[in-house]
């Protein structure tokens, strides 16, 4: 009989850790509702002790999808962030406190300078103290791949007569080959089953070396009962192992791996690109399962023999994986219901009416200035409209803007809006770009430095959608902003109007003021 694999999701933890991928309240309730419909088992929302702002935001998840969904949060093995977690997350209806704390000669000696008794014993006692708190405790063996074994064995068995339910075995960095891997929760697995057989055996695997899949999936050969995984891969570093090769291999090779998952496959495309566009981190076009060429075949041979049966070259459809094996395409006579049909489609909800309207009024907009409106710009196009928080929309808005470029005086005139005050002005610059972050830098009066400046093409055609990602630095903290238009260097002044609203949330937020 195939075993479930519990799949625990951690795009919202360890995926979030990305230099530049920093998501605000709003921004992490819409992947984690994402994360919902993809049917994952456990949400990792973030980690509590950083931040109050972290703390709030795994607090609204798990009241707002605690009910459907297990909710976890990470903590070191330290009273003060056990009780954020418990605090955070104790509204769910099955709540998980995930502890980790390290196992590796070069972590006790280097990072805890202690002796390998003492950091044990941190350990146990902080399990024990988390199950005052709540039923289901997951202890992390924070780079087990690099650990003695049997040291790695004692800490475990000691920390599950402690009262540890989830016993989760890391390769931090990467080191790990997929063998060696197997080989090592195998031999965890066969101890863990005669210490207690209720035990579940997880593994949350680095990708430094690029096998964080394979590792996955050799731990799942071996005996592991759940996975840790993020979205796209995303994680420190080169990342963690991607949620939606793993699923895939199960899946496509079930008779092989005698296990399954409870993924709502055809929600994975759709869930990479919400991803995608909240973080602002693009996927690598022939990155497998939810890359732009997963699916596409150019060369003469393979159409040929696609045209004859699609086997010859697919070993999955597109659609398994929420893929369109045929564009959408719209126009403006389109007309409202093949718009809802098109939106229904890819998965939103149209049921309110006023927002319905409000995002058909911006279809019909993009629609005049493209002759046609593709799938891609339908997503963004809803993406981008349900994203923004009403809070956000108290901020700075763009009302208008002049740009000339020239090789003597670029020039950027803006006039700016934030509630009913109305601010103008223009400035000169070095070039397009520069004139218009001047003079917007000098009307919100913030002293902010641009660290970092990328225009995509999001569809196709000479009217495509281009999304402009920029990073600005405030105060010493990096903030992240986004916007996609027809005309890029609109997208230019909202995507920095979206970086200076950000930091605005902060200082807000700082204050206690925040709505």
């Amino acid at each position: 009989m195939n075993r479930k694999i519990i799949v625990l999701d951690t795009t919202l933890r360890d995926g979030e850790q990305v230099p530049g991928a920093k998501l605000n309240m709003h921004q992490k309730i819409e992947i984690a509702q994402q994360l919902k419909r993809l049917n994952v088992d456990i949400i990792e929302a973030g980690f509590p002790a950083s931040s109050q702002g972290d703390f709030q935001a795994v607090q609204e998840i798990a009241r707002t999808f605690g009910d459907s969904v297990s909710i976890t949060a990470l903590a070191r093995a330290v009273r003060t962030d056990i009780d954020a977690v418990y605090q955070s997350i104790k509204a769910a209806q099955n709540p998980l406190i995930h502890i980790v704390l390290g196992t590796s000669n070069i972590h006790v000696e280097k990072k805890f300078n202690r002796s390998k008794e003492a950091v044990m014993e941190m350990g146990v006692e902080a399990v024990k103290y988390a199950k005052t708190l709540l039923p289901y405790v997951q202890y992390s063996t924070e780079d087990a791949s690099r650990s003695d074994f049997e040291y790695l064995w004692k800490t475990i068995e000691a920390v599950v007569k402690a009262g540890a339910t989830m016993i989760n075995v890391p390769d931090t960095v990467g080191f790990a080959v997929p063998d060696e891997f197997g080989d090592l929760i195998r031999r965890i697995n066969d101890r863990l089953k005669n210490l207690n057989d209720k035990v579940i055996l997880s593994v949350h695997c680095h990708n430094d070396l690029g096998l964080a899949t394979a590792n996955t999936l050799s731990a799942v050969k071996n005996g592991a009962d759940k996975i840790e995984c993020t979205i796209n891969g995303l994680g420190e570093r080169a990342g963690n192992a991607s949620l939606e090769e793993v699923v895939m291999a199960l899946k496509v090779r079930e008779s092989s791996f005698q296990a399954y998952t409870e993924i709502q496959t055809k929600e994975l495309l759709r869930t990479s690109r919400l991803v995608t566009h909240l973080t602002g981190l693009d996927v690598q076009v022939n990155k497998a399962i939810t890359g732009e060429n997963a699916f596409a075949h150019s060369s003469g041979i393979h159409q040929d023999g696609l045209l004859k049966d699609k086997q010859v070259y697919e070993i999955m459809s597109p659609e398994d994986v929420g893929a369109e094996s045929m564009e959408l395409i719209l126009t403006a006579r389109s007309g409202r219901h093949a718009f809802k049909n098109a939106v229904e489609k890819m998965g939103f909800d149209t049921s309110d009416n006023e927002d319905f309207e409000q995002l058909f009024q911006k279809f019909l907009t993009l629609a005049d200035a493209k002759k046609e409106v593709y799938d891609h710009d339908v997503f963004y196009l809803v993406t981008s409209h349900r994203t923004v928080s009403d809070t956000e929309k108290q901020l700075y808005e763009l009302e208008s803007f002049q740009v000339v470029t020239n090789d003597v005086y670029p020039t950027a005139t803006v006039k700016l809006r934030k509630g009913s005050e109305v601010l103008k002005g223009s400035e000169v610059g070095d070039g397009p770009i520069d004139a218009l972050y001047s003079v917007i830098k000098a009307l919100v009066g913030m002293d902010v430095q641009l660290k970092d400046y990328k225009i995509n093409s999001l569809s196709r055609g000479k009217e495509a959608i281009g999304r402009v990602n920029i990073r600005i630095q405030y105060e010493g903290k990096t903030y992240s902003g986004r916007a996609m238009d027809t005309d890029i260097i609109k997208a230019s002044a909202n995507a920095f109007l979206n970086a200076v609203n950000g930091a605005l949330l902060d200082d807000m937020a700082k204050q206690g003021s925040a709505v």
